[in-house]
C-alpha cells in the first residue's frame, strides 16, 4: 500500500510564493514518475508538472518559469515550488505518484491541497 502525505497548501497573494511538499510511504518502487496535478474551480484535472526518478521533468505551459519542480529520492519526496502566483492558478493540488510496470501502470494520489491566490 502507498500513501501520498501533502503539505504546503494555503492563501497568498497575486505574486507570491508557496513551496508544496508530498512524501510517499509504502512498497515504492525506484523507478517511478512523481508529479502535481491540479484542478480549478469547475475544470478538470490537469498535469502541472512532473518529474521521473533519474530528474527528467516536464511541466504545463502555463507555469513554465514559475514553478519548479525537485525530488528527494531517498526520502521519496517531490516538492512543488511556486512562484510569481497568479489567480488561475488557485486550484486543489493533488500529488502523484505512477510506476509503471510489465502488465500495467500503477497510480497513487494524494488526498489533495488547497491553493488560493486572491487578486
Amino acid at each position: 500500500q502507498v500513501q501520498l502525505m501533502e503539505s504546503g497548501g494555503g492563501l497568498v497573494q497575486t505574486g507570491g510564493s508557496l513551496r508544496l511538499s508530498c512524501a510517499a510511504s509504502g512498497r515504492i518502487s525506484r523507478i517511478n514518475t512523481m508529479g502535481w496535478y491540479r484542478a480549478g474551480p469547475g475544470k478538470e484535472r490537469e498535469l502541472v508538472a512532473i518529474i521521473t526518478s533519474g530528474g527528467t521533468t516536464n511541466y504545463a505551459d502555463s507555469v513554465k518559469g514559475r514553478f519548479t519542480i525537485s525530488r528527494d529520492n531517498a526520502k521519496n519526496t517531490v516538492y512543488l515550488q511556486m512562484n510569481s502566483l497568479k489567480p488561475e492558478d488557485t486550484a486543489v493540488y493533488y500529488c502523484n505518484l505512477r510506476v509503471v510496470a510489465t502488465l500495467r501502470t500503477y497510480d497513487y494520489w494524494g488526498q489533495g491541497t488547497q491553493v488560493t491566490v486572491s487578486s
